[in-house]
């Protein structure tokens, strides 16, 4: 099973397509209960999900694999190793585990600082004390890859991939990871829900490209495909991705997510992506 649980909405409302807030705690420990019958293995998390740590802690993180992620480096750090240090000691006793499957920074940029070196080192020596097992980052674009890998050499890397968003793949970033033996995981691989949506529930800043959303439909129409299983199908069927990470609004939710994980499905036309930033990049969406 390649699905990884994101748990962003187990701490905090998380999504443009989020229309039901934070999930209750009771519905959080059925979702890890579902999930961990369904063979998912793996948690994703974080520091700033606000109190997602805690609420796996809670719910019991015994036989599960959990990646978190450091924030971004406050200004006027002094001690980088102490910093980082601490956070991780947090996280653990937030979850009640003995160490973190994966360490990913949040804000990667910081590798490229005048701090970064020290960061990099701080994050070797979390993993050479066994608290960590596998160090790394998350990516907003493949581009930024090149300056990163001079800096650390990651074992894990998440970055988004998705039907639209083609970048990992079309800039070979994927394949190169693979080879060099790094664990990739994937996110974003519903557009944070908009490829999911109906056109009169998609938010008015997407009517821009109603082009691409019409072929989107009619592809989808015409293999008689529902959209979920076509996203999760897309980015599944490449072998050198390990984990889908998927995020959940509620029981129901996760349940559907598994059945479509598990469908065979047609792949989209090549041609069907796009390029624009301002579509697939979703801290753009605020910006004018």
């Amino acid at each position: 099973m390649k699905l990884a649980l994101g748990t962003a909405q187990f701490g905090m409302p998380y999504g443009v397509a989020n229309r039901s807030g934070r999930i209750a705690t009771d519905e959080a420990r059925r979702i890890i209960a579902a999930a961990c019958e369904a063979g998912v293995d793996l948690l994703d998390t974080a520091i700033a999900y606000g109190d997602s740590q805690t609420v796996l802690g809670r719910i019991g993180m015994s036989g599960w694999k959990v990646v978190s992620k450091l924030p971004g480096l406050p200004q006027g750090c002094d001690d980088v190793r102490a910093w980082a240090e601490g956070l991780v000691r947090e996280s653990l006793q937030q979850l009640g585990v003995e160490r973190l499957y994966g360490l990913l920074l949040h804000r990667s940029s910081d590798l490229l600082g005048a701090r970064g070196a020290v960061l990099s080192e701080a994050l070797r020596q979390l993993k050479q004390a066994g608290q960590v097992e596998k160090i790394g980052v998350s990516i907003y674009a493949p581009g930024d890859l090149e300056a990163l890998m001079v800096h650390l050499s990651p074992d894990l890397v998440q970055a988004p991939f998705n039907v639209f968003d083609r970048r990992l793949y079309e800039s070979g970033w994927l394949q190169r990871l693979h080879d060099a033996g790094t664990e990739v995981h994937v996110r974003s691989v519903f557009l944070q829900g908009v490829l999911l949506m109906d056109a009169h529930d998609r938010p008015p800043r997407f009517a821009a490209w109603n082009p691409l959303w019409e072929r989107w439909s009619a592809w989808l129409q015409d293999n008689a495909l529902p959209a979920v299983d076509a996203c999760l199908g897309f980015v599944s069927a490449f072998p050198q991705v390990q984990r889908v990470v998927v995020g959940v609004d509620s029981l129901e939710h996760f349940q559907g997510l598994v059945r479509a994980a598990t469908s065979r499905v047609s792949q989209p036309p090549a041609d069907l992506h796009c390029s624009d930033l301002s579509l697939i990049d979703p801290s753009r969406w605020g910006k004018a």
